[in-house]
């Protein structure tokens, strides 16, 4: 009850941001009598949610009101998820009890922390994530339960399809979570390299294919119409790896390179990046990156010289050149300067792998005003207002908008929520350091393998599964944008619980069998032959 209240006493009209278009437009544009396709190159799913409950509700506080209900059922499948573990470890040394409260405890966490609540207050597919992370989770985790731990093999047949649903959901609805979403497939691939079950393989196999086909296939198609689906992850890569592609640039051009362009050309490229890399440089608030992205992309404040869009036009508008050419770029900064990309990578990687972790947000106060007027401004642009003024839900959303970004609450995370926030974000590293260690010893030695052996191999998974997502973004994007560390709190959460649980269980584990053989040792030499005997 006191999450729903900390959720659902905040205003419920959603709060956009610059990336909101892409996700907002293509629901407008049906519900106005237009098309619905992709806009910005952003996936189908999170436009399509969004449109059915503008469709059955007409009113854009449903969306917020949704997302805070499936923010609370993520919580509620946290909970349920973490009861379905304790079937992993026969005969727990950690009573029912105390495994119970743990679970308790990091539900809480999750439901009275600020950052979930802001992410279901956004018109962004941050808003439904944690949700769809918590479905992957607890789906894979029944999956390996039903068939690696209990043999249940109709259970696991719809479990491994729930799974390789619920992965391409969320990585659909969420492409910074691919990579995490391959490591939950991997436990279902493995199903197929056992001996025999050939009708279940096929039951199994065919279940994935409908799943990858309803979710993948309208996407395909709705892509092919957005150009902006071609250039938006070669020229995310170019912008942010822009600085070697222009220490790149400056050194084919020094040695009379060959590449498919002419010098000429290429020198006013190289140019024109050079300069605007300097007015991203003092434009910078990428700490790890030393300039900004956006600006390279989206110019000043989103206005149309950026010099992306001056690259385009150096193509002629030519989307697929454009796009070969950023392909080119980024491949030859692979090839010529390996060592910067991963020193970059390694770089990003280490913005997680902090002293603190990041997952947790440990501020006291977020102005809700600050967020509507940055919302308010991000759809206000003549081209956006076109689409939005001719469906009155809109209107009297964005009529609510402007009245809010002048005296909306500033939402508060209380001191009982902080304390835990900050005891997990410096326990994160060391108890993933503790836990890979024990993980080694318990899966080194078969005594402790029978007993604890699935509960390291899980918490492994759970921590591989925020590192997947990290990396992920690591190499493509740049964990200084802060949604994409936040939206992983509720896998971090969870590793970090289970991995708690794992350590206790391992040190009772190891203490009682040590106690065992120093009383064995014990009784061996009271009972031998000299026994009695001064």
């Amino acid at each position: 009850m006191w999450a729903a209240w900390l959720r659902f006493r905040l205003p419920l009209d959603p709060i956009a941001d610059h990336g909101t278009w892409g996700y907002l437009s293509p629901a407008l544009r049906k519900l106005t009598g237009a098309e619905f396709g992709h806009t910005y190159g952003r996936n189908f799913i999170y436009p399509g949610f969004i449109y059915l409950l503008l469709r059955g509700f007409g009113d854009f506080r449903a969306i917020t009101a949704t997302q805070h209900v499936l923010g609370l059922l993520a919580g509620a499948i946290l909970l349920v998820t973490w009861q379905r573990l304790r079937v992993f470890v026969a005969n727990p040394r950690i009573g029912p009890v105390a495994h119970s409260a743990l679970g308790l405890l990091a539900a809480a966490i999750f439901l009275w922390a600020s950052d979930p609540i802001q992410f279901e207050m956004g018109l962004r597919p941050e808003g439904i994530s944690a949700f769809l992370i918590s479905l992957n989770l607890y789906v894979a985790i029944q999956f390996i339960a039903c068939f690696f731990v209990e043999g249940r093999r109709i259970a696991s047949i719809a479990y491994g399809i729930a799974t390789v649903f619920s992965s391409i959901a969320l990585a659909s609805a969420k492409p910074s979570f691919w990579l995490a979403s391959i490591v939950m497939v991997l436990p279902v691939a493995m199903f197929f390299f056992q001996r025999g079950l050939m009708w279940e393989k096929v039951a199994l196999g065919g279940g994935a294919a409908v799943s990858a086909v309803l979710l993948l296939l309208p996407e395909h198609f709705l892509s092919r119409n957005d150009k902006e689906s071609e250039t938006l992850l070669p020229s995310v890569l170019f912008a942010i790896h822009a600085d070697l592609i222009r220490d790149q640039m400056a050194e084919d051009l020094r040695r009379d390179a060959k590449v498919p362009y002419s010098r000429e050309w290429l020198e006013r490229v190289y140019a024109a990046l050079s300069a605007e890399i300097k007015e991203a440089i003092a434009a910078n608030h990428f700490r790890t990156l030393g300039f900004d992205p956006d600006y390279l992309m989206y110019g000043k404040e989103y206005h149309k010289d950026s010099f992306a869009v001056q690259l385009r036009r150096e193509f002629g508008g030519n989307v697929s050149a454009l796009s070969t050419f950023y392909w080119f770029y980024y491949w030859r900064i692979w090839r010529e300067r390996p060592l910067l990309v991963v020193k970059k990578i390694a770089r990003q990687m280490a913005i997680f792998y902090a002293p603190k972790c990041p997952a947790y947000h440990l501020r006291k106060f977020l102005p809700l005003t600050d967020e509507y007027n940055r919302g308010m401004t991000s759809l206000s642009s003549e081209a956006y207002r076109k689409v939005w003024t001719t469906y009155p839900p809109a209107v009297e959303f964005m009529g609510r908008v402007e009245l809010l970004a002048r005296r909306a609450p500033i939402v508060q995370q209380p001191a009982y929520i902080r304390r835990p926030l900050g005891l997990l974000a410096e326990t994160y590293v060391p108890l993933l350091l503790i836990a890979l260690a024990a993980s080694a010893a318990v899966l080194l030695q078969e005594r402790y393998r029978k007993h604890l052996g699935w509960l390291a191999a899980l918490v492994l998974v759970a921590y591989m599964y925020n590192a997947a997502a990290c990396l992920e973004v690591a190499v493509i994007h740049s964990l200084d944008y802060r949604r994409y560390i936040t939206v992983q709190m509720f896998p971090a959460l969870l590793a970090q619980f289970l991995a708690l649980w794992f350590v206790l269980e391992s040190a009772i584990e190891m203490r009682t069998r040590a106690k065992s053989s120093c009383s064995d040792t014990g009784s061996m030499y009271r009972s031998g032959p000299d026994a009695g005997y001064g």
